[in-house]
């Protein structure tokens, strides 16, 4: 058995940052497995999306390919129907009166991390990675450093044991994500990005320049700009 550090479980949704995420965990830790959450999202292209993105990731190198263990995607149906949101029902995307988006899922990132810290504890893992961030700030407040600091504590307290929370993604902005996914895998990895991951929130897949999506959600616009300012350094 490795050291728990040395294994770390990637909260994978399907998505630009948690494959970003994937690739991060494989550069760094001996084993790593993924966990991915069905809560009923409108958007759940991107849970059809993870297999071929895991495929497409570990077929770069042959390390990340023998480090690279178990996905477990997990039944959460029953929160999602509490938490309604505009992810979760036909309702219109736009910022609600309490100042955060209609997509705000109360206590998302808190529920999937006490998830996962369930089977990182069963799997002798003792690293959580997840690819929240608040440099892009959407108005989720379960996505700053401050909530991931004081989740790292009540996880640690309540397992009785230390588990690290990573977040590759925190301080930096889509452009500098789509540069982190070139830095660890070239272009080849950006590629598997662009094309397999899904992250409109409306689970469009209109073939865009950037992926596939409808173009107008917060989600297509952050990744669409990000992308234009990476290809925009890239070419320079």
């Amino acid at each position: 058995m490795t050291n728990r550090f040395e294994r770390a479980i990637v909260l994978f949704s399907g998505g630009q940052d948690s494959a970003t995420c994937l690739a991060w965990a494989l550069d760094r830790y001996a084993h790593v497995e993924t966990i991915g959450f069905d809560y009923g999202q409108v958007h759940a292209v991107e849970l059809q999306a993870r297999e071929a993105v895991r495929d497409g990731i570990t077929d770069l190198n042959a390390d990340w390919q023998r480090r690279l263990g178990d996905d477990h995607l997990v039944d959460l149906r029953g929160y999602g129907a509490l938490a309604d949101s505009a992810l979760t029902r036909d309702q219109e995307i736009a910022w609600g009166e309490r100042g955060s988006p209609t997509t705000f899922v109360p206590g998302r990132n808190l529920v999937f991390l006490s998830v996962a810290s369930a089977l990182a504890d069963r799997r002798g893992a003792g690293v959580l990675v997840t690819g929240v961030c608040e440099t892009d700030y959407s108005g989720y407040p379960d996505c700053r450093q401050q909530t991931i600091t004081a989740m790292q504590q009540a996880l640690s307290l309540g397992l009785d044991h230390e588990m690290r929370i990573e977040t590759p993604l925190m301080h930096i902005d889509k452009a500098e994500t789509w540069q982190l996914a070139a830095t660890l895998g070239g272009s080849a990895l950006v590629e598997i990005i662009r094309q397999k991951t899904r992250t409109c929130y409306r689970g469009d897949e209109t073939p865009q320049a950037w992926g596939h999506g409808c173009g107008t959600c917060p989600a297509c616009e952050l990744r669409a700009k990000g992308w234009q300012q990476f290809a925009k350094q890239a070419a320079s």
